[in-house]
């Protein structure tokens, strides 16, 4: 096919605007925008979400790590206050165990030597108010 330069001037013809056409762009394009806008708040989201995973199993595994940790120091805390324990380490302190003479009794009838604490003869009384 030949084109032929036409003899006709088009310079002098507008074109009108079509102005549904140029709407519905506006349109396209906005429909465009909350679309793509959609999709990055949910990537965020996503990301989020995946990064609270990472964090709570990290934190997960500190407590895991700490209630472990309690564990031992409850054990060696224990093993510390052992009464046999603290019978082999009071010995190599020079301390005897009190003989029988040394330890004193109290009589049904008499009255101690040393004064009771109010608490100790009227529970409630240490809680007045």
């Amino acid at each position: 096919m030949r084109r032929v330069p036409s003899k006709q001037r088009n310079s002098k013809i507008h074109r009108d605007r079509d102005v549904r056409a140029l709407s519905r762009l506006a349109l396209l394009l906005f429909s465009g925008l909350v679309l793509a806008s959609g999709f990055v708040f949910a990537a965020q989201q996503h990301f989020a979400a995946i990064e609270y995973g990472y964090r709570s199993e990290g934190l997960r595994r500190e407590r895991e790590r700490l209630l472990e940790e309690k564990q031992q120091l409850m054990l060696k805390r224990e093993q510390a206050f052992a009464p046999a324990r603290l019978a082999i380490e009071a010995r190599e302190l020079g301390l005897k165990p009190p003989v029988a003479s040394q330890v004193g009794t109290q009589k049904a009838s008499g009255r101690s030597q040393l004064p009771l604490a109010p608490a100790l003869l009227n529970p409630s009384a240490s809680f007045q108010r």
